[in-house]
């Protein structure tokens, strides 16, 4: 079927939308396998690209090149917000044509948060079993260097609604984690993102499978009408089948909280979907080693337990780390502000266990600020960075509770992403540490039991002391 990926490309005029790594990947393909068609690339930034084949599009009017090309693959970042298409320009990304030229089985999974930790969940549930699999998509590599390599049994795809949006062609497994407000930036209000998020079942058919969140809604964001898979809906307590499948999560300090027990329970009726007994299921829970930035423990200090979870962009992932590991003493939150809604998270902060609330800027700086104004009593700390904001929760935080670094925001204010933001964070509790053991210090902390209140100016003046 790679073959007729190929030929399909070779018949058009081809545009590249977005040159970062998805981009890039689709042009090292094409050009592996056609040198010397013409391609055009277009992003607004700066290409460094030298191939006599290739026409440059560059700055803000980059999206004008459409108009000559038959064909504009996509890369996610590329919001087609307030842009019109030329009539008879077909748009697609890599996640469609995987979909179209794939012979394998596809399991693909979206949703606001727990996409990841339910793709690999099923991945490893698929491995498990004795099947050949891939993880590809928004986790692992992207798909088309995977249809390239050679097709395994199964292809586990983690979907963003980036990738959806413009998709022709629907996994014969689906999976929605959930819904909620996200990515206002790069869509028309939540509309154009639920749309985009429900177009992984609306080129299902029959003998495919929807499988989704019993906890919410869906039938207020789509007409279930419109198409004919057979429909799962999975609580997050599972079903009478599903008693060892949960106590193998609850063995595993990995697969913590009630978010953790729905993707538990939502991959294992994909990998039955699939065909994978119960046998093989259970030992991949068992066996799930988490993943990297959420909820990632980064080690233990001076007994103050560090956790990353950089991955969690919405307020209600916050939300779920910190009922799910109970002990949090000190958040750290904050990042580029678009346009969501804090008003519940606010509520949720002041109510909470949680003592010490450190922002970074936009959001977490404006939350605290205005928290502060309010007259909440929560020890509030305002800083101007990542490392400032270390520093300040391992002097803030008491011994034998956990901080943790949740942004609750998109990392793009500041950071590449949030595998930039964790990797900071993480390099940053570490850096710390080390100075503090060789340089040790006397800890204000002790006085805040004697004094409550009224010491919180003095251990303020002294974090940020050291803070600069």
């Amino acid at each position: 079927m790679f073959r007729q990926l190929i030929e399909y490309l070779r018949e058009r005029r081809v545009l590249i939308l977005g040159f970062g790594r998805e981009g890039r990947s689709t042009y090292d393909m094409i050009r592996r396998h056609l040198p010397d068609k013409h391609l055009g690339i277009g992003d607004r930034r700066d290409i460094d690209l030298h191939d006599s084949n290739v026409t440059l599009y560059g700055g803000d009017c980059y999206f004008d090149a459409m108009k000559d090309y038959d064909l504009v693959i996509k890369t996610p970042g590329i919001s087609f917000r307030d842009v019109t298409v030329p009539e008879g320009v077909e748009v697609t990304c890599q996640t469609d044509l995987f979909l179209r030229f794939s012979q394998c089985t596809c399991v693909g999974v979206t949703g606001t948060k727990g996409k990841t930790t339910t793709s690999t969940l099923i991945y490893q549930m698929v491995k498990k079993s004795g099947k050949t699999a891939c993880l590809i998509g928004n986790i692992g590599i992207p798909v088309l260097d995977r249809l390239e390599s050679g097709e395994p049994e199964i292809a586990v795809i983690e979907m963003s609604s980036h990738q959806l949006e413009f998709t022709t062609a629907s996994p014969h497994v689906a999976v929605m984690t959930n819904i909620y407000p996200e990515h206002l930036d790069h869509y028309n209000g939540f509309e154009g993102y639920v749309a985009a998020k429900m177009n992984i079942i609306r080129h299902q058919v029959g003998c495919d499978y929807f499988i989704c969140n019993a906890q919410q809604d869906l039938d207020k964001y789509f007409d279930f009408s419109l198409v004919i898979p057979t429909v799962i809906k999975v609580c997050s307590d599972g079903g009478a089948e599903d008693g060892e499948i949960l106590a193998a999560a609850a063995s595993n300090d990995r697969l913590r909280g009630r978010h953790n027990k729905q993707n538990v329970c939502l991959a294992a009726a994909a990998a039955r979907c699939l065909g994978i007994g119960d046998e093989a299921i259970v030992s991949a829970i068992k066996d799930f080693g988490g993943i990297e930035n959420r909820m990632e423990p980064v080690g233990e200090y001076g007994g103050i337990k560090f956790v990353n979870d950089s991955i969690a962009t919405i307020p209600q992932a916050v939300q779920c780390a910190v009922e799910a590991l109970g002990d949090v003493d000190t958040l750290i939150f904050g990042g580029m502000d678009r346009g969501i809604d804090y008003s519940g998270f606010v509520s949720f902060l002041e109510g909470s266990a949680v003592s010490n609330l450190i922002g970074l800027p936009d959001t977490g700086c404006r939350l605290c600020a205005e928290m502060r104004e309010h007259g909440c009593r929560k020890n509030i700390i305002i800083v101007e960075d990542m490392e400032q904001a270390v520093d300040a929760a391992f002097r803030c935080t008491k011994q034998g509770t956990t901080c943790l670094m949740s942004p609750a925001a998109s990392s793009y204010n500041v950071y590449k992403d949030f595998e930039h933001k964790g990797k900071h964070f993480k390099d940053l509790v570490k850096k710390v540490t080390n100075k503090k053991l060789k340089h040790p210090r006397f800890d204000v902390r002790m006085l805040f039991h004697l004094f409550d209140g009224k010491i919180t100016v003095l251990r303020l003046m002294y974090i940020q002391s050291f803070s600069r």
